[in-house]
């Protein structure tokens, strides 16, 4: 599971490395199902599909803006990277992180 959750991870930071600000409150969350899917670990598929990474962005994207409680990724961890997962999926990963203190109000953008 290491493997599968690290690379995930790195895909993610280097895909989105020059949009993310460690500290952004608009981000953008991704299925960790479907990346799974994509960099070739089928076999984990299903049981990340309800999963979402966490991307903090420098600023808004186009499309609509949804405003979330912050306390809702309270049990999320940051890695160093800037993004997001939720605690019981970043334990399974072999990559530094530190707990995800997000703003008191974050802003969903849905592209």
């Amino acid at each position: 599971m290491k493997k599968e959750i690290d690379d995930i991870i790195q895909y993610v930071s280097n895909k989105y490395n020059d949009l993310i600000s460690k500290n952004g409150n608009n981000y953008i969350e991704l299925n960790i199902g479907k990346l799974a899917d994509m960099l070739g670990h089928s076999h984990v598929k299903k049981k990340f599909k309800a999963e979402g990474v966490i991307v903090p962005l420098k600023q808004h994207v186009n499309g609509m803006k949804v405003r979330i409680d912050g306390r809702t990724f309270v049990k999320y961890s940051q890695f160093e990277s800037g993004i997001a997962l939720p605690g019981h999926l970043a334990k399974e990963s072999s990559l530094p992180r530190k707990p995800y203190v997000a703003d008191e109000n974050m802003i969903l953008n849905c592209a």
